[in-house]
């Protein structure tokens, strides 16, 4: 199995993306530590993935709170190391808004929040990973800074997360941790009316609404079809294992819409 005892931390766990590389990870051998604000969705995971013969833990941590993060994160090293960490914290992005009118507080909450998260958690795995000597540390966001008109306070955000995971890679390269990211967007499986209204509340849809952007993102993909949940979480499992041991400083784009 590519992950046998490694111990990974997936903050905002209780996600559709999250709940979908748990499930992966713990499938490869993953001890999977489960974090979030709320217990509901993380402990029906836990019980997902022990039902299929996994391993998985859940705790509520709230990963822009630096002193519950960095405690969580020494109580999983004293079991072995922390040797996969990953964010899913949800930014609170603002979409579908020109730049020219947004509020300076909805541009700003996701570059912030998103930021704020990814720099508490690398740090604190970053910080056991380098004693170790080993680790992976992930990110993942929907690859908008290359330039996605009323896309809000998306694309800021993805750039100032793409930097960090760069910037921390050099840092922590030498020794032994490897830091990368992820582009997706738009996974079908987790793509719904209600996620799609948080980002922008003048799109309220109905089923068939919601088929026809879901076509019309297939229709802009090189692919000419968006990536499903197992593929994204296929993809993290092979960033997170030793398989992919000579990257590191780079994303890997899933989203298909644009060359990396």
């Amino acid at each position: 199995m590519m992950l046998d005892n490694k111990n990974a931390i997936i903050y905002g766990a209780g996600g559709g993306i999250g709940a979908g590389i748990a499930k992966a990870f713990a499938r490869e051998g993953a001890r999977v530590f489960l974090t979030g604000r709320t217990t509901e969705k993380l402990d029906k995971l836990a019980k997902q993935i022990a039902s299929a013969g996994g391993s998985a833990e859940v705790a509520l941590v709230d990963a822009l709170d630096e002193d519950a993060v960095d405690e969580h994160a020494r109580a999983v090293a004293a079991r072995g190391g922390i040797d996969v960490s990953l964010n899913l914290i949800t930014r609170g992005d603002v979409q579908g808004i020109p730049l020219a009118h947004m509020t300076t507080a909805d541009f700003t909450r996701a570059i912030m929040t998103g930021i704020t998260t990814n720099f508490i958690t690398a740090r604190a795995a970053a910080r056991h990973m380098t004693e170790q000597g080993s680790g992976v540390i992930l990110a993942l966001n929907s690859g908008s800074s290359h330039g996605s008109p009323m896309m809000g306070s998306t694309g800021p955000a993805d750039a100032a997360i793409d930097t960090f995971i760069r910037n921390l890679a050099v840092e922590v390269g030498p020794s032994g941790v490897r830091v990368l990211g992820i582009w997706v967007a738009g996974i079908p499986e987790t793509l719904t009316a209600a996620g799609i209204a948080a980002v922008n509340s003048e799109m309220q849809l109905d089923d068939a609404a919601l088929q026809s952007i879901l076509s019309h993102l297939d229709g802009m993909r090189m692919l000419k079809h968006s990536p499903r949940l197992a593929e994204v979480a296929e993809v993290a499992v092979f960033l997170a294992s030793d398989r992919s041991s000579g990257m590191t400083g780079t994303f890997t784009n899933v989203t298909q819409m644009f060359p990396s």
